[in-house]
């Protein structure tokens, strides 16, 4: 039996328990590797054992993983939108990563991905394709590093695989959001035909039941009213004038009337020279009056003319008979007075005139209310005609609206086909993988080696440390606290020698042959990639 084996007789005050800190690291150190080489098979196994679980973990339970980004680029800056400013609205896109994601988590990308994408799809159920659908969609990653940039991430198992879905990913973002964006302006052209058609089908209704308003009533004409004020304020104007001239008639009237009274209508015997005089007076009168009416080339007053000279003339040789004394002849027949005729024949024309006068302001007063009638008519027919003709301006600013709107919208569905006005290109493409990206199999290797061999060495130090059996003399003294006189080497026996070697032999053979798994594995994941 070892002396390091045996337990030391304590004092009755001195506890079992953990080595003391007054030991020296350099002699744990010499403990455990003593330990260590008394338990050589042991921990090569726990070693071997740490190594081949990890190497198993990343060989077969951890896959490989290969990631495929492409990056696309959206421009809205073209030549022709400062051309087309104010005629084309270009459907723009401001949160492209989220158009994206809808794009490409969209059930429709995604049935196409999968029948297309390297995947078994024809000997699938449809729960399997929903399944492959939601794998899919979580290994892809939509992000936008710039307002203008769109960058579509996938990983797979399988790099061509990885490749062609990440591609097809980008072909289809593009061509969808290109067919969204000719769709939406589609979409808003047709609306506006639409809304066009039927604004057009309200003016030409709005239209007629104007135009049959105002047939039915003919004082419905546009410029009626201003025409029925002034054809008043005219009439009241001649009315106003007409009585002022009736007024001054029957004045007239009234003076001619007196000077009547006062004169007798029957004078005395006349002289031939009196009676020419009270002619000429008389075609003097007639002659006024015809003058106040006609011109002096007038055929009535020529002939009063021409009888005025033949009584002057007459008047003249009666003058010259008196002269040279010649008894005047007389009339022995009483004579009418001229002054009295002529009075009674101004009373008669100016009682015609104010006959005439009255009649005209009788039939200007008639017209007058008529047109206040009218004038009436057309105040209660403006509040119909003014809601109808504001439906019909409301219509036709609409309709006008809408056709400029609809031209607009012609345009940018034009420019929405031809791909003007916003371009989708695509900037980084996506490239074959060449090495998986995330934990690989060196990562999960390299921790497997440092935990197989940390492991053991931990037990060693945990056994060292808290097992009470004595290993050091140092022990010896720090638990008795008595001198230590002397040690006995421990010196083993051919047979544990064989024993040892043979341990140590076989933890080493363990050894290196995880060593060499590990390096050949290492060697043909770096040849073939």
């Amino acid at each position: 039996m070892q002396p390091s084996t045996l337990p030391v007789p304590q004092r009755a005050a001195t506890t079992a328990g953990p080595a003391s800190p007054i030991i020296s690291p350099i002699e744990y150190v010499k403990l455990v590797l003593k330990e260590g080489r008394r338990r050589i098979v042991v921990l090569a196994a726990i070693f071997a054992l740490i190594a081949l679980l990890t190497f198993v973990i990343g060989l077969f339970v951890v896959g490989r993983s290969y990631q495929v980004s492409v990056t696309i680029l959206a421009q809205e800056s073209d030549i022709i939108q400062p051309l087309l400013e104010g005629r084309a609205v270009p459907t723009g896109v401001t949160d492209r990563a989220g158009m994206a994601r809808q794009i490409v988590y969209g059930r429709k990308v995604l049935s196409q991905i999968v029948e297309q994408g390297g995947w078994d799809a024809a000997n699938m159920s449809p729960l399997q394709k929903d399944r492959l659908m939601e794998e899919i969609q979580g290994r892809t990653l939509v992000t936008s590093p710039r307002a203008d940039l769109v960058q579509i991430t996938y990983r797979d198992n399988e790099p061509e695989r990885a490749h062609r879905v990440t591609e097809m990913m980008g072909a289809m973002f593009i061509s969808e959001t290109l067919a969204t964006k000719s769709r939406e302006s589609r979409e808003a052209y047709e609306f506006i035909e639409k809304q066009v058609q039927e604004y057009h089908r309200k003016l030409t209704d709005a239209e007629e039941n104007l135009q049959e308003y105002r047939s039915r009533n003919a004082d419905a004409q546009p410029g009626s009213a201003t025409d029925v004020h002034s054809r008043i304020s005219a009439l009241r104007t001649q009315v106003e004038q007409t009585r002022m001239a009736l007024l001054e008639q029957q004045s007239r009237e009234g003076s001619i009337a007196s000077q009547l009274s006062g004169e007798s209508a029957v004078t005395s015997v006349q002289t031939r020279e009196t009676l020419y005089r009270t002619r000429l007076i008389e075609l003097q009168a007639e002659l006024d009056r015809l003058l106040l009416t006609y011109t002096d080339r007038h055929p009535d007053v020529l002939r009063v003319r021409h009888q005025m000279e033949d009584v002057q003339r007459q008047l003249v040789q009666e003058r010259d008979r008196a002269a040279s004394g010649q008894s005047p002849t007389g009339s022995e027949d009483s004579q009418l007075n001229p002054l009295y005729q002529e009075l009674r024949s101004q009373l008669a024309q100016t009682r015609r005139e104010v006959a005439g006068t009255r009649s005209r302001m009788n039939v200007a007063e008639s017209l007058l209310q008529g047109e206040l009638d009218r004038s009436r008519r057309i105040a209660a027919s403006e509040s119909v005609l003014a809601e109808l003709t504001r439906d019909y301006e409301v219509n036709r600013e609409i309709y006008q609206d809408l056709l400029r709107r609809r031209e607009n919208a012609r345009v940018s569905m034009g420019l929405d086909l031809e791909n003007r006005g916003l371009t989708l290109r695509v900037q980084d493409p996506a490239t074959m993988p060449l090495r998986p990206t995330g934990l690989r199999f060196v990562h999960i290797a390299s921790a497997g080696l440092l935990a197989a061999v940390a492991i053991p060495f931990g037990l060693l130090w945990l056994l060292v440390r808290f097992d009470p059996r004595v290993r050091s003399p140092q022990l010896i003294e720090a638990r008795s606290r008595y001198p230590l006189l002397a040690t006995i080497p421990a010196y083993p026996s051919p047979r544990e020698r064989r024993r040892q070697v043979f341990n140590l032999t076989v933890g080493t053979c363990m050894v290196l042959a995880v060593l060499l798994l590990y390096a050949l594995t290492y060697a043909y994941k770096m040849t073939n990639g």
